[in-house]
């Protein structure tokens, strides 16, 4: 095996090795997304992870978690005037990944976290019930994911929305289950 051979073997098996802890993505393109123009992340790889629900909808199929992501998208940008959908990235009960402003972007989220952490959200109202196991999964396959890219540190830290400002968000039923994740911070 000559040296570029053997080189390719190597990344193609780095490169397996990320995607099996990443889950299903869909990417800004698959969802339909609208153009937009968001500061890079200042601070890389992010040190937190701050998790949402939308409390809107939930969604169960690619079709409808794809509509979720142009209704949240549309909203953000036309009702609260951001730059795009708030999110770095969301997930549906369909067990996919949706891309919002993606790796390396600065979130409008979590005021006072923006510019160190990755927000991801679970589309749906998670007050009295928390996310079907796919979308569990799928979040915590995504901060795998973002720790193995190189996006989130390995020594992040995960809280809830309502840790970063007052909010019920992510939902008294999903809070009280990613208390019992890997990593989460009771005291930001």
């Amino acid at each position: 095996m000559n040296k570029f051979a053997a080189v390719l073997a190597i990344t193609l098996a780095s490169l397996a090795a990320v995607s099996a802890q990443c889950p299903r993505i869909v990417t800004r393109a698959g969802w339909g997304a609208r153009a937009a123009n968001t500061a890079v992340l200042p601070i890389r790889p992010a040190p937190w992870v701050v998790m949402h629900h939308t409390a809107g909808a939930h969604c169960t199929t690619d079709a409808a978690c794809a509509q979720q992501m142009r209704n949240i998208q549309n909203f953000h940008m036309n009702t609260n005037g951001w730059a795009d959908i708030g999110y770095n990235w969301c997930v549906g009960e369909n067990g996919a990944a949706y891309e919002g402003r993606g790796w390396g972007r600065q979130g409008a989220h979590a005021p006072g976290f923006n510019d160190r952490s990755v927000g991801m959200c679970v589309m749906g109202t998670f007050t009295n019930a928390i996310p079907n196991l796919a979308a569990r999964n799928a979040a915590q396959q995504l901060i795998s994911c973002g720790v193995s890219l190189g996006h989130i540190s390995g020594s992040y830290w995960l809280i809830g929305h309502r840790q970063a400002t007052a909010t019920a968000c992510p939902g008294n039923a999903f809070f009280e289950h990613i208390r019992t994740w890997p990593r989460f911070n009771p005291n930001p």
